[in-house]
């Protein structure tokens, strides 16, 4: 029989040699595989690998892991898709190919042990709103953070609306996050928050044309189909996104590796870029009375 760590080992090797691209909760092939097996046994996500690492598999589930294993390489579908599961800031969330993998640095600012607060930063956090919500991670994850905190998500999405209601209700936050299916502000009516979270799709034209096979799953609308300069959405957001903040409220929107045509583009404003421990200058802070 082969132990969990020789199965780990021997996919992790196979995933190099595959040339696979990773992205989707891991960036390297010895976490995909131990996701996968981990997964694949059921152990939950704070076990420790070095506890279980000598544990004998069954032939059973040594074919379960293989099965796994194989997809992965022959059709490049990213893992959390084969188990309709992935996890952001320890906390679990449902996915299939309606919605993007959630991996949003967002969520290492906002659930930071030390507390979110850039220059600015309102004192106290009433009302939370989450565009283009997607699987509803962010909006999930901010109740948590501000559990006094009433959240408002919006995905246009209705694939990705149905999978954030799922999430919601599975997390049992239904009577303070509300979901909307629309448009970015159009279904809100006028309302005002004191915290805005976007994770818009950014990809420009030239990186979807680019896309790797593993994030060729993922939903088009949910990366691109937002200019050649990847900010036909972002725009909007930053059009609309004064009427709907608190005087003291702010804008925390995630951009990629679009820092130099979001300056170029509103070169007046005084974007705060923010750092988490796997990226730089992919997150800006902007307050209300910024926008002038």
């Amino acid at each position: 029989m082969k132990t969990l760590g020789q199965v780990i080992e021997n996919a992790a090797e196979r995933f190099d040699e595959a040339g696979l691209v990773f992205g989707h909760g891991t960036d390297n092939s010895f976490d995909e595989a131990a996701f996968i097996a981990m997964e694949a046994l059921g152990y939950p996500v704070d076990a420790v690998l070095e506890e279980i690492w000598p544990r004998e598999l069954t032939k059973a589930e040594e074919e379960n892991i293989e099965s796994l294993v194989k997809t992965r390489i022959e059709k490049r579908i990213p893992a959390p898709y084969l188990f309709n599961k992935t996890y952001l800031q320890g906390l679990p969330f449902y996915v299939d190919e309606r919605v993007i993998v959630p991996r949003s640095f967002i969520a290492e600012l906002i659930n930071h042990e030390d507390g979110f607060e850039p220059p600015g930063f309102p004192k106290q956090i009433k009302n939370v709103l989450d565009l283009c919500t997607g699987s509803g991670c962010l909006a999930i994850l901010a109740a948590h953070v501000y559990p006094e905190a009433h959240i408002d998500a919006v995905e246009l999405s209705p694939g990705a609306f149905e999978v954030a209601k799922r999430n919601v209700k599975e997390h049992g936050l239904e009577d303070c996050i509300t979901l909307y299916n629309g448009d970015l502000f159009e279904p809100l009516e006028g309302k005002k928050y004191d915290l805005i979270i976007t994770n818009p799709p950014y990809v420009d034209q030239a990186g979807m044309d680019d896309l790797p096979p593993e994030h060729k799953f993922e939903p088009e609308m949910a990366l691109g189909l937002c200019g050649e300069d990847g900010l036909d959405i972002v725009r909007r957001i930053m059009e609309q996104a004064p009427a709907h903040l608190t005087e003291k409220g702010g804008l925390l929107c995630e951009i990629g590796r679009g820092k130099d045509n979001v300056e170029k583009a509103w070169p007046h404003l005084p974007f705060l870029w923010l750092e988490t421990e796997n990226s730089e200058g992919e997150v800006y802070w902007l307050r209300k009375k910024d926008f002038v």
